[in-house]
């Protein structure tokens, strides 16, 4: 099995299906163009096709029917993921030591996305059986409907059985200003120093720095608004709702650099574009950016990646005393439990604090 790509011949909108020997798996392709219809990111959509591949994949080599799955056959899943995939496929044993593949942050995405797959298919009234999900009405509920892995065991109605994992909390990875700094002066271009520096300044994801557009940069006032749009490089913004990120000087100074020493009379909407490779004035994809990415590794020998520097801007802001509220406007969170994974302190943070409050030295215990 694989995902592919298509286009829906109805509104010519992306979207993503499953393709297995004989073509599409309907219930998949189904979801996944419902999913795009109410306009989730096409890279959602994307990563849901390879959670429902897997589970496809695990039913057809244990001849399950997915409309006739218990909560034992899901267990079974979530073993068999954490196989590598040669022991999946059958071709070597597993052996007592092998390392686990799938991690468990990876697990609970696969299980969310199969309890909106079974929640989507229940609601267009098919018949599932004994299933991962009850689709009866909970009296107070909030949103009405039970989550499928809370199972009402058969004959025993009151009981209920679950499958938790609860990942453990994992600290983000940042980069220290020193690497950024090493970052940007291994670029050889303005253009690639601007991308980065606009990753670093501003806290944007690699997609939405790929997607803006030149209005998107008020000089002025010293911002960036995020906006989502279709791009033609197919880069996006996460979020449906725009966001004005306040942006530093030397970000402004840079960008009017670029503009004159690079850009040139070029007409285009995009501020990220090929200027030296194919096609001529196109704007840069992901794959171009990721390029960029290796070839500035090879240059400096820092492992990152373009997410690290959104990393480094929330943690740095944190420390500095920004409020989470005002860090999760920034970052387009809607929720401040997002942006709590990068209030971590080291140890050094944490000395720096309790000397700043005197706990350190001054006290009038003697001890």
């Amino acid at each position: 099995m694989h995902v592919r790509r298509v286009r829906m011949p109805t509104t010519g909108l992306e979207s993503w299906t499953v393709l297995d020997p004989n073509g599409a798996v309907e219930p998949v392709e189904r979801w996944l163009a419902y999913l795009t219809s109410i306009e989730k990111s096409p890279n959602t959509v994307k990563a849901y096709g390879h959670d429902l591949k897997d589970w496809f994949t695990y039913l057809t080599g244990t001849k399950l029917d997915w409309r006739q799955v218990k909560l034992e056959d899901l267990g079974g899943f979530v073993a068999w993921l954490r196989l590598p995939p040669e022991v999946r496929s059958g071709k070597v044993l597993a052996l007592p030591t092998v390392r686990e593949h799938c991690g468990d942050s990876s697990v609970v995405r696969k299980l969310s996305a199969l309890s909106s797959f079974y929640e989507f298919h229940a609601r267009h009234g098919i018949d599932l059986g004994e299933l991962l999900i009850t689709w009866r009405r909970r009296a107070g509920a909030r949103n009405g409907w039970k989550a499928f892995l809370h199972h009402v065991a058969k004959h025993q109605p009151q009981r209920h059985r679950t499958i938790t994992i609860k990942p453990p909390k994992r600290i983000p990875q940042v980069l220290t200003l020193q690497q950024v700094q090493t970052i940007l002066d291994a670029c050889q271009r303005l253009r690639d120093r601007l991308l980065f520096a606009t990753l670093f300044d501003a806290g944007l994801r690699i997609g939405e720095a790929l997607g803006l557009r030149h209005e998107d940069l008020a000089v002025a006032e010293r911002a960036l608004t995020v906006t989502r749009r279709d791009n033609d490089n197919r880069a996006r913004a996460k979020s449906r709702d725009p966001r004005t990120v306040p942006v530093s000087a030397g970000l402004l100074r840079l960008y009017a650099d670029y503009l004159h020493s690079e850009y040139g009379a070029l007409d285009s909407d995009y501020v990220f574009v090929n200027l030296w490779g194919h096609p001529y004035g196109h704007p840069l994809t992901y794959a171009t950016a990721y390029d960029l990415v290796k070839r500035i590794r090879q240059r400096t020998g820092i492992r990152y990646t373009p997410h690290l520097f959104r990393h480094t801007f929330a943690t740095e802001l944190l420390r500095r005393g920004t409020p989470i509220e005002t860090v999760a406007k920034l970052l387009g969170h809607t929720v401040f439990h997002t942006t709590e994974l990068y209030g971590h302190l080291t140890v050094e943070d944490a000395r720096r604090k309790l000397e700043a409050a005197g706990w350190l030295a001054g006290r009038e215990v003697r001890l």
